[in-house]
């Protein structure tokens, strides 16, 4: 990454995370940012998730592995990442109208992961994420081996997990992420 765009990243990183020290209390900005600067890969990554309009921020940190986790934290579904389906599977099965790509390959192209459901939940504490848009997350394998994949959003001040055709796509659907760094 280059130098400037490297500074830029690592400031636009540092200026969400102090205005935003509700979804990360007592984990300290030069503690992240050594991290940071240690992992040029993950750096990439967080790169690629601002890029596709993710807004990343910190939201915890992993005690058995000493990580800090960075998920994505745009308002709405990031716009990036928009009108794909599931997964590959899901995307060779569409004859017509095929989207530009499904989620799974583009999370892991980010190098990122697919929230899960309890992960969707869980950053859905931090704040109102998805009041207009929703989210696809990982479907657990029983579900998906019917055909079926699993979206979530927030309606009505509560948590909601749908079910659709893992073939389906929709320009308010995307995706968010995460990274353990």
């Amino acid at each position: 990454m280059e130098a400037e765009l490297h500074d830029e990243l690592i400031k636009t990183l540092k200026d969400r995370f102090a205005k935003n020290m509700r979804r990360h209390t007592a984990i300290d900005w030069n503690s992240v940012q050594e991290k940071l600067e240690a992992s040029p890969e993950k750096l990439q990554a967080l790169y690629e998730m601002e890029r596709t309009g993710g807004e990343p921020d910190v939201v915890g940190y992993d005690e058995k592995t000493g990580e800090f986790i960075f998920c994505d934290c745009s308002p709405e579904s990031p716009t990036g990442r928009r009108s794909l389906c599931y997964d590959r599977e899901a995307l060779d099965l569409r004859k017509e109208n095929k989207p530009s790509g499904n989620a799974l390959e583009m999370a892991s192209s980010i190098g990122i992961e697919i929230l899960m459901e309890q992960q969707y939940r869980e950053l859905q504490t931090l704040g109102k994420f998805d009041r207009k848009t929703s989210s696809w997350v990982k479907a657990p394998d029983k579900v998906r081996v019917l055909g079926g994949a699993l979206f979530c959003d927030r309606r009505y001040d509560q948590v909601f997990v749908y079910h659709n055709g893992a073939e389906s796509y929709y320009a308010a659907r995307g995706f968010r992420g995460r990274l353990k760094i």
